[in-house]
Formats: structure tokens, sequence, C-alpha cells
């Protein structure tokens, strides 16, 4: 999946994700109001609502930017109908050409990490394989350490897929735990000195290790990283401390960062990562006084986000 992406992102000149994040409060009253007629103010009508929101998104931008990033906690908030829901934006998705990146954060170890790894590898029922959740990526936890990733690895080892660690997140608090300076493995004392990584730095040395032997044909590991955008100076730092790490990138837009932050994540090509936005993109509407243009508005947004970010590649 790393080539394929690498391609996708070259052959449509845009590196950026779409993230499909829907809320209640995102949905135009008309649809709004046509799914609760319909089903009532159930999880049903909100499943149907999000569904016909997201089509209505990925008709419109599907040749412009090659991927969706859909964050599973919006859809599962409403049981079983909201996961069908998220089943079907990635069945759909998939079928107009785009990459999907499955925002999931699954971290366990054993046998539960292994069924968590199933977003990737698929189910096998009665000797036949399925693949039910149409993802080309998923997001992981790396808390656990390598127990935890390891199933995740296996599970993409012989197949055209990958997974994102959280290396150093977007949020303004991953600084009480990501920044602080990591202890040697082992360590009795839980000393450290000035010279110690930052514990960002230590998970992406482990991300680099873990995807030692995933590499694709554009040098990029098929074990990337999560990094925000609202930290420019980390993300040029570990852009130069580990080459081979292919950055997923939030916080773009509605979370402060601009295309210029973003400068010193990508390599001398031009290449290394994918920029996610969700709401500046899928919310877009909410912008425009043209009666109901939520389509058109997201593909507005989109085309200007990737002006944005061309300009500093």
């Amino acid at each position: 999946m790393i080539d394929r992406l690498i391609e996708k992102i070259e052959e449509l000149k845009n590196p950026s994700v779409v993230g499909l994040d829907p809320t209640i409060e995102m949905i135009p009253d008309v649809m709004r109001e046509a799914a609760i007629s319909e089903y009532g103010p159930t999880a049903q009508a909100v499943a149907e609502m999000f569904l016909r929101f997201n089509r209505e998104i990925i008709d419109c931008i599907y040749d412009i930017v090659p991927a969706v990033k859909p964050q599973i906690a919006m859809y599962e908030k409403y049981g079983l109908h909201g996961v069908r829901a998220y089943l079907e934006t990635t069945e759909y998705a998939t079928s107009k050409g785009l990459l999907v990146i499955g925002d999931v954060k699954r971290g366990d170890i054993s046998s539960t990490a292994e069924a968590y790894a199933g977003h990737l590898s698929g189910v096998e029922i009665d000797g036949v394989k399925y693949d039910l959740w149409n993802e080309d990526a998923i997001t992981v936890n790396p808390y656990l350490g390598t127990d935890g990733i390891l199933p995740f690895t296996e599970a993409i080892k012989d197949l055209d897929k990958m997974i994102f660690v959280l290396v150093k997140t977007s949020n303004p608090s991953s600084s009480e735990i990501q920044d602080l300076l990591a202890v040697a493995a082992g360590s009795s004392s839980g000393e450290t000195d000035e010279n110690a990584d930052p514990i960002y730095v230590k998970v992406a040395k482990l991300t680099q290790m873990w995807g030692s032997e995933l590499i694709g044909s554009y040098g990029f590991s098929k074990v990337g990283a999560v990094v925000g955008a609202t930290h420019p100076a980390v993300g040029q730092h570990l852009r130069a401390l580990f080459p081979q790490l292919f950055f997923l990138v939030p916080g773009y837009g509605a979370q402060g960062a601009s295309a210029e932050d973003l400068r010193g994540f990508f390599d001398r090509h031009g290449r290394g990562c994918i920029v996610n936005s969700s709401r500046g993109i899928i919310a877009a509407w909410k912008k425009e006084s043209i009666g109901f243009p939520v389509g058109d508005a997201a593909r507005k947004a989109a085309l200007q986000m990737q002006e944005e970010l061309t300009k500093v590649l």
C-alpha cells in the first residue's frame, strides 16, 4: 500500500487525505430531517444520514484526493447501525478508487491484537476469506510496546497494506507523555540524562525497527508514523532522523496548522507524508450560502488545500 499511496499522491499531485468524521451537527438540515422522517430519532437514522453525507462528499472528491480516513469512533457511537455506516462508507470509497486509512487506533497484545489486526488481514470462516473492513491501512497505538505491534506487522507482511503508529500526536496535551525523556529499558533508577531522547523519538526509533523489513520501492516502510502538523519543529526533526518513515499528518486547518508548518515534513523529493483535513473539508458547506452544496463545498476546500500544500513541496 505504501507504493500505491505514493504513486496515487504523485498521479494526483495531492498529498492530502480527507477525514470522514461526521457528527450530527455537521449534517445539513434537509439531509438530517429526511433521515429522521423515515427512521425516527434513532441510531439507524444517524447511520443513514452519515452514509448519504459521506457518499456525496466522496462523489465530489474521489478524483482529486488519493485517500479518505474515516474515524471509527464517530460511527461506533451509534452501535450496530453506526458500524454498518462505517463499513458501507469504506466499501463505497474503495469502489471509487480511493485508498482507505481506518483511523481505529487499536492497541493490545496476543490474541486480542491479532483480532484487531483482522481489520487488515481479514477473517477466514469455514475456509472462506473475507476482507470485511475495506481498509488499506489503520492507525495503531504503540503504548504496549513490541508485543502490541508485531501482530499488526505480521498481518501486513505479505499484504499490500500498512499501519501508522502514533508517534507525536497533534493535540496540545500530547506533551504530557510524548515529550517526557525516555528512560532506558530495564533501568531500575528511572533516571535520565540531558542526552536522553523524548519518548516520541524513542517510539519513532521503534517504529523504524518494526518496519525495517517492510520497505517499499520508494524507500518508505509499510509501518508509518502519525506526526501532528501542530508540531512543525518535531516533524522536521523526525524527518531528518527517520527518512524511511512515511508520516500521516493530522492537525492541518481546523486544529491550527498551516501548509507552511509542513514544509519540513516532506523529503527533498516532496515525498514522505499525507496530510489530513476533516472538518475543514467535510464541514466546508457551512461556509457557503448557496443552497445545499455539501459535495461542491468539499471539493472546493480540497482543491484549496491541494494548492496550499503544493506550494511547499
